[in-house]
């Protein structure tokens, strides 16, 4: 499974991130951070493929996104 990591703190709730997630897994936060803004967060990260559009739709690289190593053998 990925591992979807936001730094809400810099945020600005453009919503890019949840507008062109294939799954529809980025949901805008009830709560506000320091900057004024509902900062974008996952839901459901078990259905996240690690696509990382989000990461690459975010003007101010707040998304990172690590895949699982997939062991063979």
């Amino acid at each position: 499974m990925p591992r979807v990591t936001f730094r809400e703190d810099r945020c600005k709730g453009c919503e890019l991130c949840k507008n062109f997630c294939p799954k529809g897994l980025v949901v805008m936060a009830d709560h506000i951070n320091a900057m004024g803004f509902h900062p974008a967060a996952v839901v459901e990260i078990e259905k996240c493929t690690g696509c990382a559009t989000c990461a690459m739709m975010c003007p101010d690289m707040v998304i990172e996104v690590e895949k699982e190593d997939k062991k063979v053998g």
